[in-house]
């Protein structure tokens, strides 16, 4: 079978490739948890990040923002210390910020889904790549997105992370149309403006 180049070097990423990426996200919960894990992933491989992926979700909380939101110094001081998170400081730190940021556009549209979705118009972009080479690493849109989230206060947000997010969260159909993937990837519109 083939399927994007990204995904052929580990069994995890593989697995990964064919049931979460790309699939639309509307859930708050899972859009906060890869909001994180990309910029955790930011100068390291997504493979380490799939590889820690469970240690993370144990020692954060489940990636509960509400919880997140309210950690002290000394509770992000003490994660620093645990070998199975990414030990960097400024990330750490940004998960707090993220999670304060993260609940102030619930407050403000609702919800972050919502709030996110709209840069889309509600519908997921199909790309058409016929090799990794063409897929970009960031995009306009990246670029505006980035920028807004840097405006409400976002941390470890830059068009690079943002553009791994929209394609991970099924915003952007970046799945090589060679890949099986591809043409089940192809969603309707999202329907989150009367929530």
């Amino acid at each position: 079978m083939t399927i994007c180049d990204w995904a052929l070097h580990s069994t995890l990423e593989k697995v990964y490739h064919d049931t979460e990426w790309g699939i639309p996200k509307t859930d708050d919960q899972e859009l906060f948890e890869l909001l994180i894990l990309e910029g955790m992933q930011a100068g390291l491989s997504w493979h380490l990040i799939l590889k820690r992926r469970e240690n993370m979700r144990q020692i954060l909380e489940q990636f509960d923002y509400h919880k997140l939101a309210m950690y002290t110094d000394e509770q992000l001081d003490m994660l620093l210390q645990d070998t199975r998170l990414i030990r960097n400081k400024l990330k750490i730190y940004a998960i707090r910020t993220n999670a304060q940021c993260f609940l102030q556009i619930q407050k403000d549209y609702g919800s972050f889904a919502r709030y996110i979705w709209k840069f889309v118009d509600y519908q997921p972009i199909q790309n058409k790549w016929a090799t990794i080479e063409q897929v970009p690493c960031f995009s306009s849109l990246s670029d505006k997105i980035s920028k807004e989230l840097k405006k409400r206060g976002f941390k470890f947000i830059g068009t690079k992370i943002i553009y791994s997010f929209l394609q991970a969260s099924g915003m952007i159909n970046d799945h090589l149309t060679s890949c099986p993937c591809y043409s089940l990837k192809k969603y309707d519109r999202i329907n989150l403006k009367k929530q």
